[in-house]
C-alpha cells in the first residue's frame, strides 16, 4: 500500500481527509460499543434469568420446609419430644446420624416510643455529670446509644450499656434504663432453616441456602 504524501495535499483536502478519518474512527468506536453492550446485555439476561429461576425454586423450597416442619412439630408435640415452652424452633436428626435439619426462630429486637424519652434522660445525665469527669467513659456510654441506619437501637449495644447499670444512681440514669427495658420487644420475623450433613471425618457440614429474606 502506497503511503500518501500529506505535504502534497491542499488545506481543503487535508480537512476532508481528517473528516473522513474521524468519521471512520467514530464508526468503529460505535460498532465496538454496540458489540460490547450486546455481549454485556446477553450475559446479564442469562444471569438474571437463572437467578429468577433459583429465587422461585428457593421460595417453593422454603414453603415446602414450612409445611414439612409444621407437620413434624405437631408430631413432636404429640410424641412428647417438643418442649411445652418451645416457640417453634427445633432440630431433627436422621436415625443414622448423618443428616440434620434445624428450624430456627428468627426474631428482631425493637424499642417503642419510650426509648426516645429514655435516651434523652440518659444523655442528659451523661452530659451533665460523666462528661466533665471521665470523657472516655462518656464517649463509650454514648456509643451504646447510637442508632443504626434504620433509626433503631442496636441490641448488642444496649446490652453493653446495661452492663454499666449499677455504676450510677442518678434518677435520670435509673429511669432511663428502666424505660429502655420497658420499651423493648422481640418480634418474630419468620422461621429460618439450617441443613447439615455429616462428613466422613465425623464433622457437621452446613449446606448453605440463604433464603432468610424470602
Amino acid at each position: 500500500m502506497q503511503t500518501q504524501d500529506l505535504t502534497q495535499l491542499s488545506t481543503k483536502e487535508l480537512e476532508q481527509l481528517l473528516k473522513s478519518r474521524k468519521a471512520a474512527e467514530a464508526k468503529k468506536a460505535e460498532a465496538e460499543r454496540k458489540q460490547y453492550e450486546a455481549t454485556r446485555d446477553t450475559k446479564i439476561e442469562a444471569i438474571i434469568t437463572t437467578a429468577r429461576t433459583m429465587h422461585r425454586e428457593l421460595e417453593e423450597f422454603k414453603q415446602f420446609c414450612h409445611i414439612e416442619m409444621d407437620e413434624q412439630a405437631v408430631k413432636l408435640s404429640d410424641y412428647g419430644k417438643l418442649r411445652s415452652n418451645s416457640k417453634g424452633g427445633f432440630t431433627i436428626t436422621h436415625s443414622d446420624g448423618s443428616m440434620r435439619v434445624t428450624r430456627r426462630r428468627d426474631t428482631e429486637p425493637s424499642w417503642d416510643e419510650r426509648s426516645t424519652k429514655a435516651i434523652e434522660l440518659i444523655k442528659d445525665f451523661l452530659g451533665d455529670t460523666i462528661k466533665k469527669r471521665d470523657k472516655d467513659l462518656y464517649e463509650i456510654l454514648m456509643g451504646f446509644l447510637q442508632r443504626n441506619e434504620k433509626g433503631d437501637l442496636e441490641y448488642s449495644r444496649v446490652m453493653s450499656l446495661f452492663q454499666h447499670s449499677d455504676k450510677f444512681n442518678d434518677s435520670r440514669w435509673v429511669e432511663g434504663l428502666k424505660l429502655i427495658k420497658e420499651s423493648y420487644g422481640n418480634h418474630l420475623k419468620g422461621f429460618g432453616y439450617e441443613f447439615k450433613i455429616k462428613t466422613e471425618s465425623g464433622h457437621w457440614q452446613n449446606l448453605i441456602l440463604n433464603f432468610s429474606s424470602i
